[in-house]
């Protein structure tokens, strides 16, 4: 979109919202977490026009915020700017701030115009482009799992449960699907449905799921995998001002809890040809072809895709095969226990539900990955082999990485993925999250001093 119809868009948005007083500016880091700057809004049509300047060790900033040196982004070059251009269509209210407040969602561009190689939007954008080189457009959704926790901790300091709004007890029991327990949090989750009304955000079903405080909300489908992680980048925003609101707080951590289930993110994807047929489909047949080397391929480079699944030290706490969390690359018809799973669904609606990642992962790297995947299968007629029946943890099927450092190498090693995201992109992902992990291994834990201390 040219900068003319940004600034005729944000002149609409302002006629129609003149209480604005400012605009949060967004854009997402390689871990997912939301940075930018809050502008005021006499410099929305400046910034709709020129841009809006961010340093591009913004994509090189570890979970705590900190610049890693190594990436090469930061004082090596002297901390430059690049331009960031609003994203289209991306203006809307912020209904939870007391000051009347706006946001938009931004890109990172190189000086002449060309993509700036570390954003992940970006990533994500380039990838897509090979999809629907093919004549095909992913038709995506993002499903969120997170925990209400209290906003004090135990007296170790750990998380725990949120009081119940309903009866003053603190929640202790698992209660999947339970209808009485979205009643109990009713209050929390019809401010969310409004607040992602009001922001265009097509959050669908609630779910109370496998843990005290914890629940999932799954987005639509869209014909737009980019606007479908746009809404999960957001969503992500909206609950967790929300839980603040309600004196709780929301967190996408893996696993918080030790003995508790995990936080996953799954991802739904079909594929579409030019005239809108599902080309997962196939009459007189279970599934397509099509849709047999779309899981090939995913199989095949979910090895490898894992550092961008799962890219914490914590996400691979999540992986225990009770909590239904999928630890080797295998796929079945309607089985949860599998990481590619096809659901029970009708024709037209037939698609892919992918169960490895986990909520603190950044969804557009996921479906990057997800696609290039898919990419490869379809073009290179991969083989998925057998589907698994019954019980896949009781299955012999090719392992996942368990630990981040060995997820980063094979990662590290993959000319496929390489080939995708680019190399450039490879190396700063790596290079970040390989000193978080060196930074986080320095630490000495209270598990290690109950354990060591006086016994050795």
């Amino acid at each position: 979109m040219s900068d003319i119809a940004l600034q005729a868009e944000a002149n609409n948005f302002l006629q129609h919202h003149p209480d604005t007083e400012a605009v949060d500016l967004l854009i997402s880091d390689l871990n997912g977490v939301i940075r930018g700057k809050r502008i005021e809004t006499e410099a929305l049509h400046k910034v709709a026009k020129d841009g809006a300047a961010m340093p591009a060790s913004v994509f090189s900033l570890d979970v705590t915020g900190k610049t890693v040196e190594a990436c090469g982004l930061g004082l090596k070059i002297g901390e430059p700017d690049r331009t960031c251009a609003l994203l289209p269509e991306s203006l809307s209210a912020v209904p939870w701030q007391r000051r009347p407040t706006a946001q938009a969602l931004m890109n990172m561009y190189e000086a002449d115009g060309t993509p700036f190689f570390g954003d992940p939007r970006h990533v994500l954008a380039g990838v897509l482009d090979k999809i629907k080189a093919l004549g095909l457009t992913p038709v995506v959704a993002v499903e969120l799992e997170f925990y209400l926790i209290d906003t004090e901790r135990d007296n170790q300091g750990r998380p725990q449960p949120p009081i119940s709004p309903k009866t003053g007890k603190r929640e202790q029991h698992t209660q999947v699907y339970s209808i009485s327990l979205l009643d109990e949090y009713g209050a929390f989750l019809d401010d969310i449905s409004a607040f992602t009304s009001e922001q265009g955000i097509p959050a669908d079903t609630a779910i109370a799921e496998y843990a005290p405080g914890q629940f999932e909300i799954n987005l639509k489908h869209q014909a737009d995998p980019l606007a479908a992680c746009d809404n999960g980048i957001l969503l992500k925003r909206v609950i967790k001002a929300t839980a603040e609101k309600h004196g709780m707080e929301a967190s996408f951590m893996a696993k918080p809890y030790e003995d508790q289930a995990g936080n996953g993110m799954h991802i739904h994807v079909s594929l579409v040809d030019e005239l809108g047929n599902n080309v997962f489909a196939e009459e007189d047949r279970e599934f397509s072809q099509t849709l047999e080397h779309a899981i090939g391929g995913l199989l095949k480079l979910m090895p490898e895709s894992m550092g961008l699944f799962c890219p914490n030290i914590n996400s691979y706490r999540r992986m225990r095969p009770e909590y239904y969390v999928p630890m080797s690359a295998n796929w079945g018809i309607d089985n949860r226990t599998t990481s590619v799973r096809i659901p029970a669904s009708a024709e037209h609606a037939k698609r892919i539900e992918h169960r490895v990642s986990g909520a603190d992962a950044n969804p557009y790297l996921v479906v990057a990955a997800i696609l290039a995947a898919m990419h490869y299968g379809i073009t290179h007629g991969t083989d998925p082999g057998d589907r698994t029946e019954n019980n896949a943890f009781d299955s012999e099927s090719t392992p996942l990485p368990t630990r981040l450092v060995d997820a980063l190498d094979r990662l590290n090693g993959s000319a496929i993925l390489r080939e995708y995201l680019g190399d450039a992109f490879v190396d700063l992902f790596i290079t970040c999250k390989a000193e978080e992990l060196a930074e986080f291994e320095r630490h000495v834990t209270g598990l290690e001093t109950q354990w060591f201390l006086t016994t050795v």
